[in-house]
């Protein structure tokens, strides 16, 4: 039986996790310091999926202060989604369903408007058979999403990391924010990267680190939309 980060892919991991730390808990990023860019990619008059959602608030933020109306959370553990439905079973605007990411055929194509993940393709690029879950998970993202869909991952992953694996699951449009790591417990008022601006992006990713520098202390946001027609590219 797999151990320790192996065993990110699998629901008994979770389902001990959940059961043992079952207090609300946001990986990365909390709403508030990300609203800015979610506001900025995703309207609220549209069907959002969270995947991964786990106990994050980060949905009951998205709802209560910005205004989104419908939206839909996956989680592999039945544990957090017993939990999650039971908390906001008199909040219409939120579903919480048990569902595996690499497996969404419960969903027709083309269902959603916009898709979030904080820490989920981290998850799973950190277990067993990592590039092939990985694979399935955003050939599944891209087909539950619209057409010009946008998927927002928050990430740890640099771009010589991920953008080959982005580029080589599906025909994204690429651009890239970033944002301090210390943002996660407040929002700052004198940050040191603007998060709407994106950060210049050519195909390899190494412009990022000219920019940057070396080991910068940021999560990534990867917007990526989904193109049905024409060249999808990597964009600054």
């Amino acid at each position: 039986m797999a151990t320790g980060t192996q065993a990110y892919g699998e629901s008994w991991y979770w389902d001990n996790r959940y059961t043992n730390e079952p207090g609300p808990f946001d990986w990365y990023q909390k709403y508030i310091t990300l609203a800015p860019i979610i506001n900025l990619y995703v309207p609220p008059n549209q069907s959002i999926l969270v995947v991964g959602s786990g106990n994050s608030a980060f949905s009951e933020g998205m709802v209560d202060e910005g205004g989104y109306t419908d939206v839909v959370n996956i989680d592999i553990s039945s544990v957090v989604i017993d939990a999650m439905q039971n908390k906001y079973r008199n909040c219409p605007q939120l579903k919480y369903l048990k569902m595996d990411v690499r497996d969404m055929s419960a969903f027709e194509s083309e269902t959603f408007g916009s898709v979030i993940d904080k820490g989920t393709l981290d998850s799973l690029l950190c277990g067993n058979n990592s590039r092939q879950n990985a694979t399935k998970m955003l050939e599944e993202i891209w087909r539950v999403l619209k057409d010009k869909g946008v998927y927002v991952l928050v990430t740890y992953g640099a771009p010589l990391y991920r953008l080959r694996l982005l580029r080589e699951s599906c025909s994204w449009t690429i651009k890239l924010h970033v944002i301090e790591k210390l943002a996660s417990e407040e929002k700052s008022d004198n940050p040191l990267w603007e998060l709407t601006k994106p950060i210049a992006l050519n195909y390899d990713g190494s412009s990022v680190e000219e920019t940057l520098g070396t080991n910068p202390d940021v999560h990534y946001i990867y917007i990526c939309t989904k193109e049905l027609s024409g060249n999808a590219d990597v964009k600054a």
